[in-house]
């Protein structure tokens, strides 16, 4: 059996999952509704405040399955009753991070000679502050964490971090290796 797919998954009060015929799984909460479509041959079942994913048989395909779909439940049942959150850095001189006038679009200034305005998905909420001497930080809240996942990813990608001055998007808390530059190579 597969460690991850055996487990069981505790569901919260105030969150309801609910399976149709067509194995779509939705989980409804406090912060949310999500929805998942499961391959027809998994099997999920939800019983006294847990949920259970079974597989048909060992081959390797149900196995890889199997682990995968109850790993995908579990995010969903977090998020929609604790939520995921992601805090950015902006690490570099004149880096800027504000919200712009239309609503849910974050206006970056990045060190290009024009700024970057990304709109976001209503899903995800966006909080951004700057202090005196101290980098400016994106928090980002969302039910989602694929979707959550994906706009770092895509913000981080404007200015990735570089080894040689440590500039760029960063998470919080990330280290970034640097890397000596050609004096030292003397």
């Amino acid at each position: 059996m597969s460690r991850i797919g055996k487990l069981p998954i505790a569901i919260p009060a105030g969150v309801n999952v609910t399976v149709a015929s067509d194995n779509m799984v939705t989980v409804k909460g406090p912060k949310g509704e999500l929805k998942q479509q499961v391959n027809p041959q998994i099997t999920v079942n939800v019983e006294e405040g847990v949920c259970h994913v079974t597989r048909p048989n060992d081959e390797k395909e149900m196995r890889s399955m199997h682990g995968l779909y109850r790993a995908l439940i579990h995010n969903m049942v977090v998020g929609v009753s604790e939520g995921y959150k992601q805090t950015l850095q902006l690490h570099g001189v004149g880096f800027r991070c504000e919200m712009a006038q239309v609503p849910n679009t974050l206006n970056l200034t990045l060190g290009y000679t024009h700024p970057i305005l990304l709109q976001l998905p209503k899903e995800v909420k966006v909080e951004t502050k700057t202090e005196r001497n101290q980098d400016p930080l994106i928090m980002l809240e969302c039910a989602d964490k694929q979707l959550l996942g994906q706009i770092c990813a895509k913000i981080r990608t404007f200015r990735k971090p570089e080894p040689y001055k440590g500039k760029g998007v960063l998470f919080l808390g990330e280290v970034v290796r640097r890397k000596a530059g050609k004096s030292a190579a003397k």
